[in-house]
């Protein structure tokens, strides 16, 4: 009997599922289309699918991209032994990419990345971040608001407070005004935030510094927090906000690149300038890889002082691969396009 070639199987959900599933939900049409939005790298990724599909023939493996819905019935007649998933979109709320890991392992599939119940933990920001203080990491203490009533109130601060969705993206319903001086200030966010999008709020101490995006994709399996790459993300603002984000990505990407409006934020390595910081950084990906079991592909949102300061903002199991700052991170630390980058590793791991 003819035996396959081993499979990469891409799992990812499209914005225009979401968006309908959300309609559905009775979710208004603006919010639908703003919390869909950061599914984009699914859209972005797209085009690259067959580029994706050449570099694994190059390596001897085949490759299928999956869209969510589908990924029930494809991945229960994989084949064990020749089979691996990568999980290219997450959530266990608005969106619903969690499931794949899971229905991995309940196929008894290989994956790509961490196990499934981190794909949980790292998208309930105060969750989240009370086992990062667990661990021992420099978290800022969080407070909680539903609605307009506070679940959790956060430690005092002179510095103000910084407030965002709990379960949705760092950037979705992150309005110009989220910097806030008083902790009575969150309130009033807190109900804009659940009127349009159901969730709660996370409130936390503002921590001063400069935005840190620290990106990691093990091509080499043994590869260890020598190939974090860790670059400040200069785009000209202190946070970025929902419109900032969309503007990046997507469809609305897509629009400002073809009229010439597209700027990219400016990535600068954090050890050419602050060669302390980038070591702290390090040191904390290793105590999550070995506190949490992060492995293969993740990412790290910091904030890095002037005297080194670090703050660890969160942590992400599904980073956006087809984003600006992990293209760039493929090419300076693996010498490869994303596709030849992805492929690589997955070939690696059939081996």
């Amino acid at each position: 009997m003819a035996v396959g070639k081993p499979t990469l199987y891409l799992v990812h959900e499209p914005e225009r599922a979401c968006f309908e599933a959300l309609l559905a939900d009775g979710f208004a049409r603006q919010a639908a289309f703003e919390i869909c939005s950061y599914l984009a790298q699914s859209t972005d990724l797209a085009p690259e699918f067959d580029a994706i599909g050449t570099a694994c023939a190059a390596r001897g493996l085949d490759f299928r991209a999956v869209e969510l819905d589908d990924a029930a019935g494809v991945l229960e007649t994989a084949d064990r032994d020749r089979s691996l998933v990568w999980t290219l979109t997450d959530g266990v709320a608005y969106f619903r990419g969690g499931a794949a890991p899971a229905l991995a392992r309940l196929n008894g599939l290989r994956t790509i990345g961490a196990d499934d119940s981190l794909f949980a933990l790292c998208q309930d920001k105060f969750r989240s971040g009370a086992v990062l203080s667990a661990l021992g990491l420099p978290v800022p203490q969080a407070g909680l608001v539903r609605g307009g009533e506070w679940l959790v109130e956060p430690p005092v601060s002179v510095s103000g407070y910084f407030v965002k969705p709990n379960r949705l993206g760092a950037k979705i319903g992150i309005w110009e005004d989220s910097r806030i001086g008083r902790a009575g200030d969150a309130l009033g966010l807190g109900r804009r935030v659940f009127d349009a999008y159901r969730d709660e709020v996370v409130v936390q101490p503002y921590v001063a510094g400069r935005n840190v995006r620290a990106s990691f994709l093990a091509v080499d399996p043994n590869a260890g927090v020598n190939v974090l790459g860790i670059s400040f993300v200069e785009s000209g603002g202190d946070f970025q906000t929902m419109a900032d984000s969309m503007a990046l990505y997507g469809d609305t990407g897509a629009a400002a690149r073809d009229e010439g409006s597209y700027r990219e934020p400016e990535l600068v390595p954090v050890a050419s300038l602050q060669p302390r910081a980038a070591k702290t950084i390090e040191g904390m990906a290793a105590r999550l890889m070995a506190g949490l079991g992060l492995r293969d592909v993740f990412s790290m949102d910091l904030r890095v002082e002037a005297d080194d300061t670090v703050h660890l903002i969160e942590f992400e199991v599904c980073p956006g691969l087809p984003c600006f700052d992990f293209r760039a991170y493929c090419r300076m630390q693996w010498g490869m396009s994303l596709a030849e980058a992805m492929a690589e590793t997955a070939a690696r791991r059939f081996d």
